[in-house]
């Protein structure tokens, strides 16, 4: 077995070259997810990287430049993750998109060695659309350990393409894999055999389509179209005149009458048939006592009788004593003390009544100031938390335990219109919500995005603002117990509300699990540096714009005026007008509202029963500024007031019932 690219003289006789070398070569990293596409894409081109949104869509595409041999320069995408040229996520939707849309001269798909037989239908797709295909067999140390060995020569002259060998995570096989890309890659003609009537209708709609310039050849564009491919239905509307299109639509509906199932179940077929025709000839597995310990791994992580109990483990250990006690605690502790209130605020109270108009010093350095409350608050308070979150999150996400923890909350999450791919960005709501909202976009369909926004605006509390409550509810027992179910109650009861109202079908589900690992703390730190970057970016300019809303309203005393208005609905849930600074700064730091509930304990304005009904209302009260600044971003303002509309009425109605029930039963907490 010889290890990086190889293509036999057997198969450069059924390739054709592709075009001479350009002097920047654009490279296309497809393939499905996990399987070591963003190590690769890394691996490749350092940190020169931008990441943006694809147009018209909020699925984000990265892209870098390399350098290869000989002094060539590449433009390197790695594109969402794709199980197939006919898409169905929004993701899938996108990377096939860019397929069409923007000619490569490369097309790496990368595929999980162990996993080769189910993901080389993918490459056997992009060879029939005559693309530059190199194939990358990824994990390959993974793959030795399971005993998998693969002849690479073969299966590269059984392909008609390079085949290269790698490890993204230790840069095994780069060299070759270089040297790959700065030659010409010859475009295989192997093809796949769907039977005799798919076979002749191709053959007819191909004649109409013309080869053209399209990146897809006209074979795969008919093969798409009579498997019901809406995209290209679409384009064929634009770009051929109204008879052409109708001819061809034509020939589709007369071959989809003609056939006892669907084309896309007998191209399944065939495409399954051919991948087990070609891999028997050069993939070989060897029973290992390790497959026996990952399946044993995978039964106790998704079995509910244990998978639970692990589950509560890394929630306790991983956000309550790592994020929560150290993060939350010891560095927050440490920044706000060491460096902020001994040194920075000083230094910047100083410098700005030196050198800025008195009345700009507010602004900056005010009670809720730029630097006093925004950036100390970013820095200082949230950036230890959620950045305890992200190596948490990163170490459990390379471990491969998340598709794991998702296929174990798939069942919980179908009666509220979610599927088990719900529960990173609910995991995450936990540390930031902002965040959390962001990774929405992960989701298949447009119906699971709103309600899981919904969910994390209302009754998931972030780790800076369940911290302070969980404090101030520790000598409630009763009111904490209380807190718990009622929180609860509401997510599942308007989570289950939001699936029957919301227009939709069921979501449905399907998760690579790629296999349980050690964590490389390589990966680790490099996922949990590109998500502070990303922190900085995001999320920092909304807590400066925070400060500077919360400035305006105090001096244009619509603060003053918002407090006096809000003194009916508070009285309402049985609570002094006092508290109403805690829901209305709330409303920008999420936590500074719980400490303001904890200033009214402390000089006993509040009964166990308003701090218990206050902590309720307040949870399930607006999300932060930065918060509704996401939602806009990814939702638009139409949908993040419906969802904020929702929210506050929600809370109150909640609060208002909880009041009432206390005081009808008599309980003291």
């Amino acid at each position: 077995m010889r290890h990086g690219p190889l293509v036999s003289g057997a198969s450069l006789g059924v390739a054709r070259e592709s075009r001479a070398m350009p002097a920047i070569r654009r490279v296309l990293i497809v393939g499905n997810p996990n399987v070591g596409k963003s190590a690769l894409f890394n691996r490749l081109t350092g940190r020169y990287a931008t990441v943006s949104n694809y147009p018209g869509t909020t699925v984000e595409v990265a892209r870098g430049r390399a350098r290869l041999p000989g002094g060539v320069t590449a433009e390197v995408i790695d594109t969402p993750g794709l199980y197939s040229l006919l898409p169905i996520t929004e993701e899938e939707r996108v990377a096939a998109d860019m397929l069409r849309e923007q000619p490569a001269h490369v097309v790496l798909h990368v595929v999980d060695t162990k996993n080769l037989p189910r993901m080389l239908g993918l490459t056997l797709q992009l060879i029939e659309a005559q693309l530059p295909v190199v194939l990358v067999l990824n994990l390959y140390d993974e793959a030795r350990e399971l005993g998998i060995r693969v002849d690479v020569a073969r299966l590269s002259e059984r392909l008609g393409i390079p085949v290269v060998i790698t490890v993204s995570t230790t840069g095994e096989g780069f060299p070759a894999l270089l040297r790959t890309l700065a030659s010409p890659v010859p475009i295989s003609s192997l093809t796949v055999e769907y039977g005799t009537i798919i076979e002749t209708a191709i053959r007819r709609i191909a004649e109409r389509l013309g080869n053209g310039h399209h990146p897809l050849s006209a074979r795969t564009r008919a093969a798409l179209l009579l498997q019901g491919d809406e995209p290209e239905r679409i384009r064929l509307a634009r770009q051929r005149g109204e008879g052409d299109a109708a001819d061809i639509l034509h020939i589709v509906a007369e071959t989809r009458a003609r056939l006892n199932h669907s084309p896309h179940y007998y191209a399944t077929l065939a495409l399954r048939a051919r991948v087990e025709e070609i891999l028997g000839e050069c993939f070989f597995t060897a029973p290992r006592a390790a497959q026996r310990w990952r399946r044993l791994a995978d039964r106790l992580c998704m079995s509910p009788l244990t998978g639970f109990p692990i589950m509560a483990a890394i929630l306790y250990f991983g956000l309550y004593g790592f994020v929560g006690r150290i993060g939350a605690g010891v560095v927050v502790d440490w920044l706000e003390d060491r460096v902020f209130e001994a040194h920075f605020i000083p230094w910047a109270d100083y410098a700005v009544r030196r050198f800025t108009p008195a009345l700009l010093h507010d602004l900056f350095v005010g009670e809720y100031g730029m630097l006093t409350l925004g950036l100390r608050y970013a820095v200082a308070i949230i950036l230890p938390v959620v950045g305890a979150f992200f190596l948490m999150f990163a170490i459990l996400e390379d471990s491969g335990y998340l598709p794991r923890l998702a296929m174990l909350a798939d069942r919980a999450f179908k009666p509220l219109g979610l599927n088990g791919r719900a529960v990173i960005p609910m995991a995450l709501g936990f540390g930031c919500d902002t965040m959390a909202t962001l990774v929405t976009r992960t989701l298949e369909t447009r119906r699971e995005r709103i309600l899981c926004t919904l969910l994390l605006a209302l009754a998931i509390p972030c780790s800076a603002q369940l911290g302070v409550i969980l404090a101030l509810l520790s000598s409630h027992p009763g009111g904490l117990l209380l807190w718990v179910g009622v929180v609860a109650s509401v997510f599942f009861a308007v989570g289950r509300l939001g699936a029957v109202l919301l227009p939709g079908d069921d979501p449905m589900f399907y998760m690579e699990l790629p296999p349980l690992r050690w964590p490389l703390p390589g990966n680790v730190l490099v996922k949990t540096y590109t998500r502070m970057v990303w922190y900085f970016r995001e999320i920092l300019p909304m807590f400066l714009l925070a400060s500077v809303l919360i400035w305006a309203g105090q001096i244009t005393h619509v603060f003053a005026l918002t407090l006096r208005a809000m003194t009916p609905a508070l009285r309402l849930l049985g609570l002094p007008p006092e508290s109403g600074v805690a829901f209305l700064f709330g409303f920008f730091r999420r936590d500074y509202g719980a400490a303001g509930l904890y200033d009214l304990q402390e000089k006993g304005l509040l009964t166990g029963n308003q701090l218990t009904v206050a902590a309720i209302t307040l949870t399930l009260f607006l999300p932060c500024v930065a918060q509704l600044l996401v939602m806009h971003k990814e939702r638009g303002w139409r949908m993040t007031a419906a969802i904020s509309g929702v929210v506050l009425t929600t809370a109150f109605t909640v609060g208002w019932t909880v009041h009432q029930v206390l005081q009808w039963t008599g309980i003291f907490l």
